[in-house]
């Protein structure tokens, strides 16, 4: 199962915000740059995950971005389920394909889905932030703008 990057940086950010301090608030161009990702497609996702009830945005001057909810309480595989576009697994319309009518091979992988779906539907946000000093040693280092204390721990 490859994801898309629509996806991957959806995951990427709500893992990045789930490292902050409680409250504390993100941007979005901070984030794009920590990853170094397009500013214009986070904003797409960040979007929708504000839409989703995932993160919190805050305008106005003093604005920024936050998770909405505590990171155990946000189930990775239904954050996959809103942001991925296609878990058919394929798409039997482009080109167009003969056997469709006939194919078993659409319920194959939509059973292979299932079953990577319900995988990662046993993952919170919590569990993939479990090494949270790890990840703010990581993050501190690629943006010395990020305000995260520094702490001692071995990066490979």
């Amino acid at each position: 199962m490859k994801l898309t990057t629509y996806t991957d940086f959806g995951l990427r950010t709500l893992m990045y915000l789930a490292t902050l301090p409680e409250g504390e608030l993100s941007s979005v161009g901070q984030v794009s740059k920590l990853y170094d990702v397009s500013r214009n497609h986070l904003v797409k996702v960040v979007n929708q995950l504000a839409r989703e009830g995932y993160i919190k945005a805050v305008r106005g001057k003093n604005g920024g971005i936050r998770l909405a909810k505590p990171a155990s309480d946000i189930n990775i595989g239904q954050v996959i389920r809103v942001l991925e576009n296609n878990l058919n697994g394929i798409d039997c319309g482009s080109p167009a394909c003969y056997i469709v009518r006939i194919c078993l091979l659409k319920d194959a992988l939509q059973e292979a889905m299932e079953a990577f779906l319900g995988v990662m539907e046993s993952y919170t946000l919590a569990d993939l932030i479990s090494n949270r000093d790890e990840l703010m040693a990581v993050f501190s280092s690629l943006d010395p703008a990020v305000n995260i204390p520094a702490v001692n721990v071995d990066v490979e």
